[in-house]
């Protein structure tokens, strides 16, 4: 009788633990059904790594052993998203809604939609990306282009299959999002703990997840309890043709999905299952701030498309904010790096919310007039989406005898110029352009992460420059290698110090073109907006020489936002700013690929659907983009072609519907050789 292969026995078991070990984690993560003890499941556990120590080629990528990596990272290296995390626009009103509504129902015309309705968790947004069925890279929203790869961070959360279920027929790669979280009761017990070690607390559950996911050693993120919920599948074939579709199959491929969703066929189901939820909110054990609405047919979401920040087809409809009541101490003011002068409410210290709010805007004059807010006043504080604290509203029964109207500032409190308020706006400006608290914050901008991110240029390091008058524009940070020697005797600094610092700045002028776009500080020019314009104009010479017309051209470009670009250009000073950044060598142009002349594609707008086998999508986007055309993510009427490789999804029904030319793989192989 034939003696057994050791090894195969040894392969046969390890994959039988591992399959036992994944049914047990989704039983347990995802459909909270647990189906053994914690101690069976801990020596499944244990045989298997036993088993992978003594075979170590038996280890797999998508093993369960493999969750927990081993040394911590340096850092997190940064991916770009192939589509755009966008956020979503947000209302707290029945009327918005129906606007919106209004608005979906006009751009679809005689096509009725329904409506997929979804909790809103407050958490953290993530995207995973799976190919051949296992997880192969995790980031975070980032700016919506580009984010964090913490791939080793997210295999330690439990509800992220590192392996699909099913994964026979799934797409090749295919990518879900969804959001990181915790539970209010895993999130009370932790800071216990914390406390009892005399650790620092953590100050809301968001919070916690949000500093969890950012630390550099996997080994702590794997014992802190985050939990993962799905909302979102994308791939390039096999797509379901609606969004309650996407989330069945998403519970399918073994992913935790919400419970409490409803496809909505009118308005008022819509405005029903919010108002049920926001009565029954605190049953749910974890924060919900709620509920987001998304048009169901993926067909209808891609011909209503996207404005620059958010998608036309989704609307994140906020429950009333939690509120607290206070007391009004002084009423400040702050100056922004614009210019507007904004009040600010100095409270004693309340807790709402999930945190404490010791200050909260006053948005306006105009505002303190309608609530009759007066210092000594007795307020309620809310915040905003639960996030953002203001003052809602004056208890007037508790109002303090002698409590005086509160006159408005009329000069600036930082450098004493008048302020001004435009006939058509509620807000008051400082326009002196030296004022050293707008100069503070348009170098905190500058220098922020989204912008140039210079390590090293903190506030605490700001103020010291602004007050010791090294800089009074941003231009001036390129400059302060020549006063090192003065940096260096600044009490608190040394030659380390000031040399990261300087090292900070000279690395800022390889940051891309949208990133010092975005840091110039133009009003109405967020990061989304940023990398718009520049990939459109693909120079600041050219840029500079646009017309509100020609920006208007660009997708995502309103009448606004082009209007406040070419005021920000026309002005003398803000020009001679701009130039003397050009010439302390910031990127001022678009990075891309030698074009060739003369070819097919050129000033083409081409979208690329389904899969192609004689190379990857990433290979095509390169060949079109060097022969002088444009990759589009989505089909519209400003798009020339269509690429539709096998199992091409709803972008070639949009195509043809549009009359857009649609091109198979064959063609295009023969367009790229002309």
């Amino acid at each position: 009788m034939a003696q057994r292969d050791p090894l195969a026995a040894a392969r046969t078991r390890a994959e039988a633990l591992r399959t036992a070990i994944r049914e047990h984690d989704h039983r347990y993560y995802v459909l909270a059904q647990p189906s053994i003890a914690d101690e069976e499941y801990d020596a499944l556990l244990r045989e298997l790594q036993q088993l992978e120590t003594d075979h170590p080629d038996l280890v797999t990528p998508d093993s369960p052993t493999m969750r927990v990596g081993g040394a911590p990272a340096k850092e997190f290296p940064t991916v770009t998203h192939d589509i755009p995390m966008l956020s979503l626009a947000n209302t707290y009103s029945v009327e918005e809604v129906a606007e919106f509504d209004k608005r979906v129902r006009a751009t679809l015309g005689n096509e009725r939609p329904a409506y997929a309705c979804e909790l809103k968790y407050d958490g953290i947004a993530v995207s995973l990306i799976y190919d051949k069925g296992a997880f192969v890279r995790g980031a975070t929203r980032g700016d919506g282009m580009r984010g964090d790869d913490i791939t080793a961070n997210l295999r330690t959360i439990r509800a992220i299959p590192l392996r699909l279920h099913g994964a026979r027929g799934i797409p090749r790669r295919l990518e879900v999002r969804g959001e990181v979280y915790m539970r209010r009761a895993d999130f009370d017990r932790m800071n216990k703990e914390r406390g009892r070690a005399g650790e620092k607390l953590f100050v809301n559950p968001r919070n916690s997840a949000s500093g969890t996911l950012k630390l550099l050693d996997p080994r702590e993120v794997a014992r802190r309890p985050l939990l993962f919920t799905a909302y979102f599948l994308r791939s390039e074939e096999n797509m379901p043709a609606t969004q309650t579709a996407c989330l069945d199959l998403l519970r399918k491929l073994g992913f935790p999905v919400s419970e409490q969703t409803r496809r909505c066929s009118s308005l008022e189901d819509v405005v029903a299952f919010w108002k049920t939820w926001e009565e029954r909110r605190e049953e749910i054990p974890f924060d919900i701030d709620g509920v987001v609405v998304k048009v169901d047919s993926l067909q209808h979401q891609e011909k209503l498309g996207a404005i620059a920040k958010s998608p036309r087809w989704a609307i994140a409809f906020k429950f009333a904010s939690r509120k607290a009541e206070t007391r009004l101490n002084s009423i400040l003011f702050q100056v922004g790096r614009v210019g507007t002068v904004t009040p600010v409410a100095d409270l004693e210290p309340v807790f709402v919310g999930g945190s404490t709010v010791s200050r909260a805007t006053l948005h306006n004059e105009e505002y303190i007039r309608a609530l009759d807010i007066r210092v000594g006043d007795t307020v309620v504080v809310e915040k905003g989406g639960d996030v953002i604290p203001k003052v809602s509203a004056v208890v007037l029964d508790k109002r303090p005898k002698g409590a005086k109207k509160f006159s408005f500032a009329d000069a600036c409190p930082a450098c004493g110029t008048e302020i001004f308020k435009p006939e058509d706006e509620a807000n008051y400006y400082c326009e002196n352009s030296r004022c050293p608290a707008q100069v503070r914050e348009r170098i905190r901008h500058f220098g922020s992460r989204g912008a140039m991110d210079i390590e090293g240029l903190g506030e605490a390091v700001v103020d010291t420059l602004v007050g010791g008058k090294f800089v009074r524009d941003v231009s001036d940070l390129y400059r302060l290698p020549s006063q090192r020697a003065k940096l260096e005797a600044v009490e608190g600094w040394g030659k380390k110090s000031v040399q990261n610092l300087l090292d900070g700045i000279e690395r800022s002028k390889q940051q891309p073109f949208e990133r010092a776009l975005f840091a110039f500080g133009i009003r109405h020019v967020g990061e989304s907006v940023a990398q718009l314009v520049a990939r459109h104009a693909t120079s600041l010479d050219r840029l500079l020489n646009m017309t509100r017309e020609d920006l208007e051209e660009v997708s995502g470009i309103g009448p606004q936002i082009a209007d406040s670009i070419v005021h920000f250009f026309a002005d003398r000073s803000n020009r001679a700013l701009v130039e003397r950044l050009q010439s302390a060598g910031l990127t001022t142009k678009v990075k891309s690929l030698p074009k060739k002349a003369g070819t097919q594609f050129t000033g083409m707008t081409v979208v690329l659907t389904g899969t192609l086998t004689s190379m990857t999508r990433d290979e095509a986007k390169q060949k079109i983009e060097e022969r002088g055309g444009r990759i589009a993510s989505s089909v519209s009427k400003k798009t020339s072609l269509v690429v539709a490789g096998t199992d091409a999804g709803s972008k070639l029904d949009t195509a043809r519907k549009l009359g857009i030319r649609v091109v198979d793989e064959n063609a295009f192989l023969k367009m790229l050789k002309t």
